[in-house]
């Protein structure tokens, strides 16, 4: 579980390291241009129901703190898709990240000879 501390606020922010790390690239990216805007998330099941929304400025401390000591692999869909969100004017909406499947495996059962018949 990953942790954001952002301004002088005492009320560390937790998020799954997973999420954090998408989240941290999308955020950076933003902050680097020099852009605000909101990040807003359901609260999890251990906490009081609700949601909460975070107002993001260049010029407020960050801290993204993660529990594992190995980077995430990143997902280019999941940050596309953040990116996306951050750029509307709702801000960044922390959604569940869509795992790519792969191509599926379609039996093909047609013929592969085609006779043709001359008439």
């Amino acid at each position: 579980m990953g942790t954001i501390y952002y301004g002088g606020s005492a009320t560390p922010i937790h998020i799954e390291d997973r999420a954090l790390a998408h989240l941290k690239v999308v955020i950076a990216t933003k902050l680097r241009r020099g852009e605000s805007f909101t990040v807003s998330w359901q609260h999890p099941d251990d906490q009081p129901r609700g949601r909460s929304t975070l107002w993001l400025n260049p010029s407020i401390p960050l801290r993204f703190v993660f529990d594992d000591p190995d980077p995430t692999e990143l997902n280019r869909i999941w940050i596309e898709e953040l990116a996306n969100s951050a750029n509307s004017s709702g801000g960044i909406t922390l959604v569940a990240e869509h795992f790519d499947t792969g191509p599926i495996d379609v039996s093909d059962n047609a013929p592969q000879v085609v006779e043709v018949h001359e008439d």
